[in-house]
């Protein structure tokens, strides 16, 4: 694991035996489960900004605005 940071990270209790059982049954570490994890969510948030960044020169209208609007339609 040379060039590879350690890291303490805090699971909930059912969820750490859960990611026990899954490692033991994949032949996979845990360590490798939460990399896949964490990669897999970057690649959602590169999506995410793939998606906005040619929106980014088009203006934008506050959430408050739209939740009013909402509020008069009487649909909030």
């Amino acid at each position: 694991m040379e060039g590879e940071a350690r890291m303490t990270v805090y699971l909930q209790p059912k969820i750490y035996r859960a990611l026990k059982v899954k490692s033991a049954t994949t032949d996979r570490s845990i360590s490798e489960l939460v990399n896949a994890a964490v990669i897999e969510a970057l690649r959602g948030d590169a999506i995410d900004v793939e998606a906005f960044d040619p929106r980014s020169t088009q203006p934008a209208r506050p959430f408050q605005h739209l939740l009013w609007d909402l509020k008069r339609d009487g649909l909030l």
